[in-house]
């Protein structure tokens, strides 16, 4: 089985609208990523991402209504799908593992005492 690789945005983003309580557009996902990282994304750059995380199934999205403040223009809704969950799965016990792997004398210098 091909093992998922995403980009440090690419997860970021999928984790952002898997932590959705419902389908999310691209501005409160890029307010998230704002709120949880401290770091500055273009909503240009987000968009791409959500685009192409759909592309690879790992998204799904549908046209939302049409509002005033967007001045009649529709929202691009997106939501996790099955195939996007189990990559963020694999992620998870890839790092998951990786962190296991860290031997107990370098845990002080990532400022930790163990990692159980």
């Amino acid at each position: 089985m091909k093992k998922t690789i995403l980009g440090e945005l690419e997860e970021l983003v999928l984790l952002v609208v898997a932590a959705s309580t419902e389908e999310v557009y691209g501005v409160p996902v890029m307010e998230e990523l704002q709120r949880q990282t401290g770091r500055d994304f273009t909503i240009s750059a987000v968009h791409t991402t959500l685009y192409r995380l759909e592309e690879k199934g790992f998204l799904s999205s549908s046209v939302g209504g049409a509002t005033a403040e967007r001045g009649g223009r529709s929202k691009r809704l997106f939501a996790l799908t099955a195939t996007g969950g189990q990559a963020l799965s694999e992620i998870q016990q890839t790092r998951n593992r990786l962190w296991q792997s860290i031997p107990q004398s370098k845990l002080p210098l990532l400022g930790k005492l163990d990692l159980t």
